[in-house]
């Protein structure tokens, strides 16, 4: 991004109460700092996802950015395909999210067809789509809503599409779950963040960000109908999965009719 963009020092300072984490202006004047700092990995999933649109995107087919921010998976579908290749809708609940998505994308992809929209996944109305990415999205659901909104996903889709999930992890076993977290620590602190701001910004994510398993990720996908699915990234406690729509699976239109 050509955007300039502060450095994440929202945490640097002492906090009589540390509020809950949100998506809030401060948030959004760092956020490619934060991201870059915080995320484990998170460049070279960006990288792939034009990669792996080429493989498997139909020429011409929408795409859903769910929790879009700042619009990085358009920008990355842009640098790699044609204009006429997709028509990409960013959805994300900042409104000033949303508003600096569409300025960055007019700058840097302006012949691209990419619109934003301020919106809760859980209520859309989607579109028939070849590609939806959620790229650390649905781990700031609350839990009882993750199945339902795969759900309605997996109905979105078109016969043959994808859906790229990446979320921060836990895993299964306490001892391997606390030599994982305490690693990630070790990747913040070598990226400058103090003790203190580690500390800090994980009381304000407690009970925001509520990670899952990677085998309830893979469960929750099966049961939503995909036919395969395929962890193709983990870097300490954050990975991406990627799941297939089968070619001649129902439309969600025509599996309501026949199970009606």
């Amino acid at each position: 991004m050509t955007d300039a963009s502060y450095r994440d020092a929202i945490f640097s300072t002492p906090l009589d109460r540390v509020a809950s984490f949100s998506f809030d202006e401060r948030v959004v004047a760092c956020f490619p700092d934060m991201v870059r700092r915080s995320i484990p990995g998170y460049g070279q999933i960006l990288g792939m996802f034009g990669v792996i649109a080429e493989r498997h995107l139909r020429h011409g087919a929408h795409v859903y950015d769910l929790g879009c921010s700042l619009g990085a998976v358009g920008l990355a579908l842009a640098g790699r395909l044609p204009a006429d290749a997709f028509e990409l809708t960013g959805v994300d609940l900042s409104p000033t999210m949303i508003g600096r998505a569409r300025e960055i994308a007019a700058v840097e992809s302006p012949d691209h067809r990419m619109q934003f929209v301020e919106g809760d996944i859980r209520r859309l109305d989607y579109r028939a789509s070849g590609m939806i990415v959620l790229n650390f999205t649905l781990q700031f659901l609350p839990p009882a809503d993750r199945d339902a909104v795969i759900a309605k996903l997996f109905a979105a889709l078109e016969p043959g599409g994808i859906l790229v999930l990446s979320e921060k992890i836990v895993a299964e076993d306490e001892q391997e779950n606390a030599w994982l977290v305490e690693r990630y620590h070790d990747f913040k602190r070598a990226n400058g963040y103090s003790e203190m701001e580690i500390s800090q910004k994980r009381t304000a994510l407690e009970n925001v960000l509520v990670p899952d398993t990677l085998a309830t990720h893979h469960e929750r996908l099966t049961q939503a109908g995909f036919s395969r699915v395929t962890t193709w990234f983990q870097y300490l406690n954050f990975a991406s999965l990627i799941a297939f729509k089968d070619k001649d699976a129902l439309t969600g239109t025509k599996a309501a009719t026949q199970n009606a």
